[in-house]
């Protein structure tokens, strides 16, 4: 497959179509978890909602969701899909780059904090396949940190880190997170607990 060049921004629109991806409360040993999809006008107003389903604490989240993408109405519109994070349903890890390169679509991961990788790493070690799943978390490349208003971090594949922060910023309109992935997070806890709480 060849490879597809990073996506280049010459002018960021105001209204840049921005998927938000997170997943429902997991308690260990729970087999299905809900993933929800927020389509947002940057971080003005939500256009769409997209859902699918991954294997708690199994290997297929990367497929699952460029699956939920590619067959969406919305795909041609989405300008960057932004991940809540690198792992969903406990320690199922996705594949960012493969992700980018499958959909075309840039992909920005969004972190609260600064993500301890020993500590990781040393919950993964209890998997039987847990090198392989290393192997994606040191693929999604390298941790970046933007203020926008709050301390945030982030990750990238498809995009330039200048572009990410500027889409990041421009999403960032009600919370210290970006919009689209506040809202994924309050449906899809809202969905599986009758009544969403907390944050991304």
């Amino acid at each position: 497959m060849n490879q597809i060049p990073d996506k280049k921004f010459w002018k960021i629109k105001k209204e840049i179509r921005i998927l938000g991806i997170d997943d429902s409360p997991f308690t260990q040993g729970q087999e299905q978890v809900l993933i929800i999809g927020a389509m947002f006008r940057a971080g003005n107003w939500l256009d769409g909602v997209l859902s699918t389903h991954i294997k708690g604490d199994g290997d297929d989240a990367t497929s699952r969701i460029v699956q939920m993408v590619i067959g969406s109405r919305h795909r041609d519109q989405i300008g960057v899909i932004m991940l809540d994070g690198i792992t969903f349903g406990g320690f199922n890890v996705v594949n960012i780059p493969e992700m980018f390169q499958t959909t075309g679509i840039p992909v920005i991961i969004i972190m609260r904090k600064k993500p301890d990788l020993a500590k990781m790493k040393k919950a993964l070690e209890r998997f039987s396949d847990w090198k392989k799943r290393w192997e994606l978390v040191k693929k999604a490349g390298k941790i970046q940190k933007i203020n926008s208003p709050e301390p945030i971090y982030i990750q990238t594949s498809g995009i330039s880190s200048e572009d990410a922060e500027e889409i990041v910023k421009l999403a960032t309109t009600r919370s210290a997170i970006p919009e689209p992935i506040r809202v994924a997070h309050i449906i899809a806890s809202g969905v599986i607990t009758g009544d969403s709480k907390g944050s991304a």
